[in-house]
């Protein structure tokens, strides 16, 4: 039996909880480090019993099954079950833990690159909260040799996620469309084929690959760009829809490739389900407000675990019908509502497939290509993009500088972007300036890596205003 403190693990093999679950490099997440973490997990949140069933999924990453190995390990070294239920979305498997009423365990690095990870984790009732991740950091457990068992899928978790879709929408709501599936490596690219083949649409598969691609849904690369104005043209699209590499943030691209920013798209899914609270991190664009469809607009700090608790706040203030969505698209829904006379089951954690089907629906319904539900909303654009290789502490040392020295604001951006009106320190630095823009930084906290939000009254100077903040930061540092 080894001892290990989590704390002091965590400090040495550089494995820590960020935004969403802990992640680390794939070399640093070791045997050892992986069941210790699934140990600490189950004891340090009390939910170790004899017997307990424990869901366990993956996404597509070349490391996933070996760090499924360790956390299965851990799972059976504390007297529970695993559940194990393959290769699958993270919102499947959160799916399939709540209605079981079981906690879960899912092996995923969502969009960050290969060659890191993650293991993200889910109490019965949901994702874990910031008050579970301390109490698992302060853990100490005990671990014994890690065993190789053979695990058997078990199909479940994937047919009930499909079934939540295809029963919910009219089985003929695509037909006649011709929708593109930008495949990649996503753990959701052969369920989504399925959903929306089931709701009557012609699919066509793009860009699958057995090589991983991180796929980050909120910085669209240029080369992703180019593909999907290229594949809309040439196979006459009504619509392409992605996800990231685990299937919980969506990327939807219009009838003529246009990917479209993932806030727009959440905005466009809460008022699709009637929602009347949206809860919603800082970095999201003004239009949800500026819009007038919902009665409140709540705003957080950027990260799941946070739009979650402010859910949970405005449902048990009274609010009837509460979702939550992120700047990357991806979308939660807090508490059960009626759909098209159906019901759709609450489900907390971040999902790629409604907000995307919501869309297409909501083209359907009017009678309208996806391009044109945008015509309606306010003139705000949002555009963004990171700084990839770029240290924490570089992060820390320019948000400090930033916040508190106008010498520091006028070195970096001169008198480009005119006064600053507002800082918001929620989470990282949003700036406002006088005329109404926006440039938001703030590290990542997933990877070291600095991301810029920008908005204005038009996407090309969105855009502009990330590439000249990035460009500038870059030769500061």
């Amino acid at each position: 039996m080894t001892k290990i403190n989590i704390q002091q693990m965590m400090a040495e093999s550089g494995v820590a909880f960020g935004t969403s679950g802990a992640r680390g490099l794939v070399s640093q997440m070791t045997d050892q480090v992986c069941t210790a973490y699934t140990l600490a997990f189950l004891h340090g949140l009390g939910l170790a019993k004899p017997g307990q069933k424990i869901a366990l999924g993956m996404d597509l990453r070349p490391s996933s099954p070996v760090i499924v190995r360790a956390c299965a390990a851990g799972i059976r070294q504390a007297g529970c079950e695993v559940d194990f239920c393959g290769m699958l979305p993270t919102p499947a498997l959160a799916l399939f833990a709540l209605a079981q009423g079981i906690p879960a365990i899912m092996v995923t690095g969502s969009h960050i690159p290969f060659d890191r990870n993650g293991i993200k984790f889910y109490r019965a009732e949901g994702e874990i909260s910031k008050a579970d991740e301390a109490a698992i950091t302060h853990a100490e457990v005990e671990l014994q040799a890690v065993t190789d068992d053979v695990l058997t899928a078990n199909p479940l978790a994937l047919q009930q996620y499909r079934q939540r879709y295809t029963s919910l929408f009219a089985a003929d709501l695509l037909t006649g469309w011709r929708v593109g599936v930008y495949e990649h490596s996503s753990a959701a690219r052969d369920c989504l084929r399925d959903v929306l083949s089931a709701l009557g649409a012609d699919v066509v598969g793009l860009g699958r690959t057995d090589t991983f691609v991180p796929l980050d849904t909120e910085a669209v690369s240029e080369e992703d760009r180019r593909r999907g104005l290229a594949w809309a043209a040439e196979h006459h699209l009504d619509a392409i829809i992605s996800t990231d590499g685990d299937g919980d943030r969506p990327l939807i691209a219009d009838e003529t490739g246009n990917w479209l920013r993932g806030d727009i798209v959440g905005l466009l899914c809460a008022h699709f389900l009637g929602a009347d609270t949206v809860v919603t991190p800082v970095s999201c664009n003004t239009a949800i407000e500026a819009s007038g469809l919902f009665r409140q607009v709540i705003r957080t700090r950027i990260g799941s675990p946070y739009v979650i608790a402010g859910m949970e706040q405005m449902l048990a203030a009274g609010s009837s019908s509460v979702v939550g969505f992120e700047a990357n698209g991806g979308f939660l829904v807090g508490n059960d509502l009626m759909v098209e006379g159906q019901r759709l089951a609450a489900l907390p954690t971040r999902d790629a497939v409604l907000p995307a089907l919501a869309v297409l629906a909501m083209a359907r319904q009017q009678g309208c290509k996806v391009s044109a539900l945008l015509s309606g909303l306010p003139h705000r654009y949002t555009a963004s993009d990171r700084l990839q290789n770029f240290p924490v502490a570089n992060s820390r040392a320019l948000l400090d500088s930033l916040q508190s020295d106008d010498a520091a604001y006028q070195s970096l951006w001169g008198n480009e972007l005119g006064a600053v009106a507002l800082r918001d320190l929620t989470d990282g630095l949003r700036l406002t300036f006088d005329n109404g823009e926006i440039v938001h930084l703030r590290p990542s906290g997933n990877a070291p890596e600095l991301r810029c939000y920008a908005e204005a009254d038009n996407m090309e100077r969105a855009q502009a205003l990330v590439t000249l903040s990035l460009q500038r930061i870059a030769e500061a540092y």
